[in-house]
């Protein structure tokens, strides 16, 4: 645990630590690199305002952006040491069940400086080895470096809360929280990689490990990566979620809220503890309105809750309004008319590569009004992955029916398929894929781009670059055929759960609320109640046409009554609107001007037989802000971008 006479002792340079920013450097040869360090923590200030920290240690360097949480004393401050400064660590994230482990480790002679809960990750580290991350309970990204063994190792946490980008060229390793901090390690910002680019398109996000960039990656959920000086990288993947059933499973939904309720609540307080003001995201749905009800229970005063709208009620704020009501909580509410023209380029420039889901807008300027009042928020975010929600589940329930029916069956689809009408091509789409294998059958309910469709708006650069079979599809069948679920539910929370979570809908939400410096955390998406639901038969998360069979058990004595029997909704913004009205000028002039006709991305003739549809009545609003921040993101890197490419070679993959 004490090492002596090591030979490259850190050079620390503190600043106060804990959240929210991680970057750093690993050079093959050569001292290490603290200038890029330095470059890439200014561009994370965004994520942590209150301070910065730097560590020296031979070939390694780690930077770390400040947001205070726990521990707000000068002691709180990263990077993080060890006894002797010879195992060092940066940390993005919390770690919930840190006092449990430091009172562990403090029996076993390991002595500590401060309260702050990235300190036990040294000293796991010490004790543990590599699989020091299977202790932790959090959200978290994290790099440390071990100096005796001149090892770095970058981590993830299980379910993808905290992101890490990184790329290794000419013997030097680089990673930062955020692609675009991690390009002021770069001499020349890199090519666009045209085959994420044709994934994107499909899916509205780029999933890991690939990025928007050749030669850059994202860490995996669940993985860590470790690098050695004069070594390439190697890719380990340290988590896995199981969704094998387990004997002795409950036959009833009583039974199973009987098990998961306590975890549940747990899972709920120990997010609770902070040294700075705390709240809650409120939509009004059952996910938050839960998270809400088992907070104010236990709280000695009023919880703040955060709820927006839009004009003409496109959220949900009236349903959260009950629920404030019913727990008499301290409610904000903001009504937002978003100038959209303005806001596309800013949330192009924050996420820092290609990602098109709408809902990224709500829950950035519910993170702004947030912050304004507290410092971490807990959301609802998971319940749907978690506890089956979706409503695409019913749609595959559905074509899963039709199959069984036999030849009655067929007929029947061949009615739906006969369908008249342009408001029916969803029924006639649902009826001409319910014939083919799950992950076939899927994928169009979560698409926005088949290869059809993008054959249609695809330019000779990008035909050229994805010229095979689809990428997308072949990522969903891999994960399906190695899926231990035995059920069809199951199945497809386990996809959800590798796919739309960590590349979607925890990218959104961290961006989102970071560009605030503000920390939201999930609940639902504690990995003890994560694992114990994935072993849950799937009719017990969703039978006929309800899902969520056992949260809305749970919250039937937390909840009102309205919220527990209402359809589910979500927030459905005014997209098709938009390209009518507002965004109507801008998309014609950008994604049919010069500039992109000859970037070769995208067709103009198919681009404007799109835009020509939508003002006949047809609505692909969500293709067309898919297509218009592919654009303005090509915009934003050829403003970058020197006249010659940087030589990247291929992160591992």
């Amino acid at each position: 645990m004490h090492a002596a006479g090591v030979p490259d002792k850190a050079k620390l340079c503190y600043g106060h630590g804990h959240m929210c920013g991680i970057c750093g450097t690993l050079r093959d040869s050569g001292p290490a690199d603290e200038a890029a360090v330095r470059a890439m923590a200014a561009a994370l200030t965004h994520r942590g305002p209150d301070a910065d920290g730097f560590a020296v240690s031979g070939p390694a360097a780690l930077g770390h952006r400040r947001l205070s949480i726990i521990d707000l004393s000068p002691s709180g401050r990263q990077p993080m040491a060890n006894e002797d400064h010879t195992v060092l660590t940066v940390v993005n994230g919390e770690i919930y069940n840190f006092q449990e482990l430091r009172d562990t480790l403090r029996r076993r002679g390991h002595k500590f400086r401060s309260g702050s809960d990235s300190e036990v990750i040294v000293h796991l580290y010490e004790d543990a080895g590599e699989r020091f991350v299977d202790a932790l309970r959090g959200m978290f990204a994290l790099a440390l470096w071990d100096a005796k063994a001149r090892k770095l190792i970058l981590a993830r946490d299980r379910l993808g809360k905290k992101p890490i980008y990184y790329t290794y060229f000419d013997g030097r390793l680089a990673f930062a929280s955020e692609a675009q901090a991690l390009l002021h390690a770069l001499d020349r910002a890199p090519e666009p990689d045209l085959g994420a680019i044709d994934q994107y398109l499909t899916l509205q996000y780029v999933p890991a490990p690939r990025t928007g960039f050749r030669g850059v990656s994202k860490l995996p959920a669940g993985h860590m990566l470790v690098a050695e000086p004069g070594k390439p990288p190697e890719l380990r993947r340290y988590w896995r979620l199981s969704f094998a059933p387990r004997a002795d499973a409950p036959r009833t939904v009583d039974d199973a809220a009987a098990e998961v309720r306590p975890i549940l609540e747990e899972a709920v307080r120990i997010r609770l503890i902070s040294d700075v003001p705390l709240g809650a995201f409120l939509s009004g749905g059952i996910d938050s309105s839960t998270i809400v009800a088992l907070m104010a229970r236990g709280a000695s005063r009023p919880v703040d809750t955060f709820s927006i709208d839009f004009p003409g009620g496109h959220g949900e704020a009236a349903y959260a309004r009950l629920v404030a009501r019913r727990w008499h909580t301290n409610h904000h509410e903001m009504l937002v008319q978003p100038d959209m023209v303005s806001i596309l380029p800013e949330l192009v420039r924050r996420y820092g590569e290609p990602y098109a889901d709408t809902s990224a807008v709500p829950v950035y300027y519910l993170s702004k009004m947030t912050r304004a009042h507290v410092t971490v928020a807990l959301s609802g975010d998971g319940g749907d992955e978690v506890f089956g929600g979706y409503k695409r589940y019913l749609w595959d329930k559905l074509a899963r029916a039709l199959r069984q029916l036999g030849r009655p069956g067929e007929r029947l689809r061949r009615l739906l398929l006969a369908t008249p009408g342009a408001r029916a091509h969803v029924v006639r789409k649902f009826a001409e894929d319910a014939t083919l294998p799950m992950a076939a059958r899927y994928l169009p309910l979560v698409a926005h781009f088949s290869p059809r469709d993008k054959a249609d708006i695809a330019g000779p650069a990008l035909r050229a670059a994805a010229p095979g079979p689809d990428a997308a599809l072949a990522w969903f069948e891999g994960i399906l055929a190695a899926s231990d679920a035995r059920d069809d539910v199951n199945r497809l929370l386990d996809l959800d759960t590798q796919t739309y979570l960590p590349e979607d809908i925890l990218v959104k939400v961290d961006i989102a609320s970071m560009a605030h410096a503000l920390e939201v955390r999930a609940p639902l998406l504690d990995h003890v109640l994560v694992e114990h639901m994935a072993r849950l038969p799937g009719e017990l998360k969703l039978r006929g046409l309800r899902g969520k069979r056992i949260l809305r058990h749970i919250a039937r004595d937390l909840v009102p009554r309205e919220i527990l029997t209402r359809r589910k909704k979500g927030f459905s913004l005014p997209v098709d609107r938009w390209f009518r009205e507002e965004l109507r000028p801008l998309a014609r002039d950008v994604l049919t001007d010069r500039t992109c006709r000859e970037r070769g991305i995208l067709d103009p003739r198919g681009v404007t037989r799109l835009l020509d549809a939508h003002d006949r009545g047809e609505d692909h609003g969500e293709r067309l802000w898919n297509l218009l921040v592919l654009e303005t993101w090509f915009r934003e890197q050829a403003a970058a971008r020197a006249p010659a490419a940087l030589r990247l070679v291929d992160a591992p993959a």
